[in-house]
């Protein structure tokens, strides 16, 4: 291993043991690697890395998300959507589960994040199905695994993250419609686990709507579904790219929250503003600091030298790919997604292209991935969240969130294995290159 790559790896774990954050360390241990090339003005290297690596347009659509998801995680659109998911499944056997992981898929295909669908469908969620008598650990299990749908069933952050760290080869209009079916198919199975443990529980009687209650709770989340179909219809007929679709889910969005519903005021927005700003600056020097690493990795041939031992270990495409999987899931347990995103598609993507993997089936296996680290300890952002809203601990949480697990496991399984559930729908549109 080169004196560069060493100072790189050494001093990167060592700064992540120390609980320094992930930005600082990727970026202290891109500045620690230049010094030892000789050469090369390591401040003035690291500095230019970072400012060309956030010298995107497409990252513009970042901040736009995050400010639209914001304003649907305060105007009153969670509250609206689990109405019209209730008169969907709340008929049946747990038809809370049912609900509370339907909203999540629908909340998070409009917010995009996975925080904002614990927090918000959860705040509401949570206490209801505890009243309703379901358990209270059973509840934080279905929320937490069903609010990472949303990274999956667009518009999603990490997907942009994803197309950047391609270097933009994976155009992020294609990432988006890839994510459809297995999103939609990760929500299958955790529905699948809700209604057994329900039976087996005896949760929920269910709970049947006459006809104008249900048509009007639809006609109250129309306005909210509207969002999905202007972003994701926009991209496919050409009106616009995703990051002007990100500026206009913004408009749209405000006017809901504030004009519409009514439930965001006017002075609530600097508030909004603030934290859009402070998500933004994170995800914005989590970015910039791993171009920084990325260059020295490029520069050293790391990706190449990786993809060649690799290969020279085996060249069986099954075993390849379940070994990449079972590096992510561990690498998900420990990283937060847009970190991990940055630093491990360089060094797997060209080991899986080799052995015929398309980078966006490729890009859907690893947000998968990762996906289920959202939900696992040390570092699941998810999984504390969503137990400090129900009140518990991730002890408790632990034993009945394992068989949501399982499903996402099964379901990334399927996936990978089956890249037509990812690719399919691209091609059909014509986004596949």
């Amino acid at each position: 291993m080169d004196l560069p790559v060493l100072a790189l790896v050494v001093s990167f774990v060592i700064l992540l043991l120390l609980n320094v954050p992930v930005a600082f360390c990727m970026g202290i241990a891109a500045m620690l690697a230049f010094l030892t090339m000789g050469g090369v003005p390591a401040f003035t290297a690291v500095a230019h890395n970072m400012a060309t690596g956030i010298d995107s347009f497409a990252l513009l659509a970042i901040p736009f998300f995050v400010l639209s998801g914001l304003f649907m995680g305060h105007g009153g659109i969670a509250r609206r959507l689990m109405d019209f998911a209730g008169v969907l499944a709340g008929r049946f056997r747990g038809g809370l589960a049912y609900v509370n992981v339907l909203t999540c898929m629908m909340f998070g295909a409009i917010s995009g994040s996975a925080t904002a669908a614990v927090s918000s469908v959860g705040g509401f969620m949570i206490p209801l199905m505890n009243r309703r008598g379901y358990h209270r650990d059973f509840n934080a299990a279905v929320t937490i695994t069903a609010a990472t749908t949303g990274l999956l069933i667009p518009p999603s952050n990490i997907m942009i993250v994803y197309s950047l760290a391609t270097g933009g080869f994976v155009s992020i209009a294609a990432m988006f419609i890839a994510g459809y079916l297995p999103g939609i198919l990760v929500g299958l199975g955790l529905l699948v686990v809700s209604g057994v443990v329900s039976i087996r529980n005896h949760y929920g009687k269910g709970e049947r709507f006459a006809f104008r209650e249900g048509l009007i709770r639809f006609l109250r989340a129309i306005p909210a579904l509207l969002l999905i179909f202007i972003v994701i219809g926009g991209i496919l007929l050409g009106w616009f790219t995703p990051t002007e679709a990100s500026a206009i889910a913004v408009l749209y969005s405000f006017i809901l929250a504030v004009v519409i519903y009514r439930e965001v005021k006017i002075q609530d927005l600097p508030n909004l503003l603030l934290q859009c700003g402070v998500t933004t600056s994170v995800v914005f020097l989590l970015i910039a600091t791993s171009m920084a690493m990325s260059w020295v990795l490029a520069s050293e041939n790391v990706p190449q030298d990786l993809s060649a031992a690799l290969m020279r270990w085996t060249d069986n495409k099954v075993i390849l790919l379940l070994l990449i999987n079972a590096i992510l899931l561990v690498v998900g347990c420990f990283m937060d997604m847009t970190p991990a995103v940055l630093i491990f598609t360089p060094i797997f993507l060209p080991v899986v292209e080799r052995v015929g993997v398309h980078p966006l089936h490729f890009g859907v296996i690893m947000i998968m991935n990762l996906c289920i680290g959202l939900c696992t300890p040390p570092v699941g952002t998810c999984l504390f969240l969503g137990c400090g809203i129900a009140g518990t601990t991730v002890t408790k949480v632990m034993r009945p969130i394992l068989p949501f697990f399982l499903a996402m496991i099964a379901a990334l399984l399927i996936c990978t294995f089956v890249p037509e559930i990812s690719l399919w729908l691209p091609a059909k549109l014509g986004f596949l290159k």
